[in-house]
């Protein structure tokens, strides 16, 4: 058995918010695996599915945000799973709107409700979806307003194009593993092109620029480079 938790918060009012994408993963896993209906399980939400012969639980944590752990890490222990068995979906400040990362292990990296389930569930070995919703401007005030403010137009799209893009990615983690997900899914860098090594005639020639270049001082070797001397 696998657990998937997303991460958010309970309740109408913040279900469209940056904070919650975690929740809106689980959701789309949900409908896309056809789990069972939600229900309260101890501090959570949880639906079960089945995907192949894995089954796999579905949890949404309504301890809030900050007390996610909470909720995970007692279900982890009422199911005997190991911290392996676990998927953790959450939103990231320092990533762009819409861009995702999957982790294999890792800390916190300032995010309270992965604090709290690190705490909880006292290991970091176990993968991560990561679902960039942007940076404010700094600030306390402004990082809060904007975790709990909902996605405008153009961003709501980008989040709705990396739920679709993430569900074979889940996917992948379970029956195929991190590793093999990481590296089929998360996004390539760009290499910069290098620059052309010359041709063996473009060599020849430099060599021979070189030997028929003049030995003593040019015209204007040695002066500062004024707006004539650049000017030619």
């Amino acid at each position: 058995m696998k657990m998937f938790a997303g991460l958010g918060n309970p309740g109408a009012e913040y279900a469209a918010t940056r904070h919650n994408v975690g929740f809106m993963l689980a959701d789309a896993l949900a409908a896309r695996w056809d789990a069972t209906a939600w229900r309260t399980k101890q501090d959570a939400l949880v639906a079960e599915a089945r995907l192949g012969a894995e089954k796999i639980l579905l949890v949404k944590p309504l301890t809030y945000m900050n007390e996610s752990g909470r909720a995970v890490g007692p279900l982890l222990s009422w199911y005997k799973l190991d911290a392996g068995d676990l998927i953790v979906a959450h939103d990231d400040m320092d990533l762009p709107v819409g861009t995702i990362r999957l982790r294999k292990k890792g800390g916190a990296g300032g995010h309270n409700g992965m604090k709290s389930l690190l705490y909880h569930v006292r290991d970091e070995n176990f993968p991560r979806v990561r679902i960039g919703v942007g940076h404010p401007v700094h600030g306390r005030e402004q990082v809060i307003r904007h975790v709990l403010s909902p996605f405008s137009g153009e961003d709501a799209q980008k989040i709705r194009e990396a739920i679709e893009y993430l569900l074979p990615a889940v996917e992948c983690i379970v029956t195929e593993g991190i590793d093999l997900a990481m590296n089929k899914y998360n996004p390539k860098k760009e290499k910069k092109p290098k620059d052309p090594k010359p041709s063996e005639n473009e060599e020849e020639q430099r060599l021979q620029n070189e030997a028929n270049a003049p030995d003593g001082p040019t015209e204007n070797e040695g002066q500062p480079e004024t707006e004539k001397n650049l000017d030619g």
